[in-house]
Order: structure tokens, then C-alpha cells, then sequence
């Protein structure tokens, strides 16, 4: 499966891939990807389909806020990969995951991949290594200067559902290098993109 995989941006027409993907449950207890979307006061008080409305809303305005993953033209997986200021709670003064800098936030060429979602039979599989390398070319393409991440250091298991943000471990491996730590375990990582 490997060597079949092919990533495209999450469009309004790929919504029902989307949905697909997430399947009833909206992926991680109906969160349909809009934990770093909107914040957690206004969050909590929706309805599952509320917050996958929020989500289709979101797609369909464009531009897409992140990547799915197909292999054998199914969707398997996805990644949230955009501009930082897509995703207001990564931003929020209050986060490990802050900018270093004021208007980090604002500049269209500082993104976030802030985000997994991977089909569990494929979850500790190596896989998130394949989706974080998909989310840097797709970032590199859209002219992104540098991307950056605030991972998790360590979990009990490879399949753990709070490694929806990523291990430490993947985005080492992929040259990110840590810029801050606010909090034992969770970095903030920083990758410059070159040409």
C-alpha cells in the first residue's frame, strides 16, 4: 500500500471523502476537526452535527484546510495543514502551542500541521511519517515559508487517540526542530522550508 498512496487538498468536492474518513463517530468523539477551530466554551455546547456542519462550512469556503490521504482511491487518512491563523486555538495566548512571535499568527507564510486522522488498521504502522511528509509538500507548494507543530513527547501506545497531534518522534524524524517548551512533553517545532 505504500507505494500507492496519493494526497489532495480537501475540497468541497471531496467532502464526502471527508465524511467517509471520519465516519459516524467524526473521527476522534465527534470532533469533526474543529477542536483547534473554534474554542472550547462554544465547542462543548454543539452538537455532533453542528460541529460537522461547522467543518463542511469550512471546507466548501475554501481555501482547504488540510489534506486527505487515499490508498486505492479510498480515503485513509488526513491531515489539518494550513496557515496558522486557519486554526485560532493553536494561536490562543493561553496554548503550548502560541506563536513565538506576535504576528506569527498573522503571516500567510507560517502554517500549522496541527492535526492527524489515520483509519485505525493503519494507525502504529508508521504511517503518520508518510501523512507528515504529504502535509510539508502540500505546505511547500502553497508557498509556505515554515511550518510548525506542538506535539506530544510520549503515550502508552503507538494507537493512542492523543497522538492526533503527532509524536515528537515524527516530525524529529522529518527535521523539525524544537523552537520553544512551554510544557514538559509538548514542544513546539518549527521546520523552514527551502526550496
Amino acid at each position: 500500500m505504500d507505494n500507492d498512496l496519493r494526497f489532495e487538498p480537501v475540497t468541497a468536492e471531496r467532502w464526502g471523502d471527508f465524511e467517509t474518513l471520519f465516519g459516524p463517530q467524526g473521527a476522534f468523539y465527534n470532533c469533526w476537526c474543529v477542536a483547534l477551530r473554534l474554542p472550547h466554551a462554544v465547542r462543548t455546547k454543539m452538537a455532533a452535527d453542528e460541529r460537522k456542519a461547522h467543518m463542511q462550512e469550512r471546507i466548501e469556503a475554501g481555501p482547504p484546510p488540510g489534506i486527505l490521504c487515499y490508498a486505492g482511491g479510498e480515503p485513509v487518512a488526513w491531515v489539518q495543514v494550513g496557515p496558522r491563523h486557519d486554526v485560532p486555538q493553536f494561536n490562543s495566548p493561553r496554548t503550548v502551542s502560541r506563536p513565538l512571535e506576535e504576528g506569527d499568527a498573522q503571516d500567510p507564510s507560517i502554517w500549522a500541521v496541527s492535526c492527524f486522522f489515520l483509519l485505525p488498521r493503519l494507525r502504529g504502522k508508521g504511517m503518520s511519517h508518510r501523512l507528515l511528509a504529504g502535509a510539508i509538500d502540500h505546505a511547500r507548494h502553497q508557498g509556505a515559508r515554515l511550518i510548525e507543530a506542538c506535539p506530544i513527547d510520549h503515550v502508552k501506545q503507538s494507537k493512542s487517540v492523543t497522538l492526533c497531534i503527532g509524536s515528537t518522534a515524527i516530525f524529529d524524524a522529518a527535521g523539525f526542530e524544537i523552537v520553544a517548551k512551554r510544557k514538559d512533553g509538548r514542544p513546539l517545532m518549527r521546520l523552514e522550508l527551502r526550496d
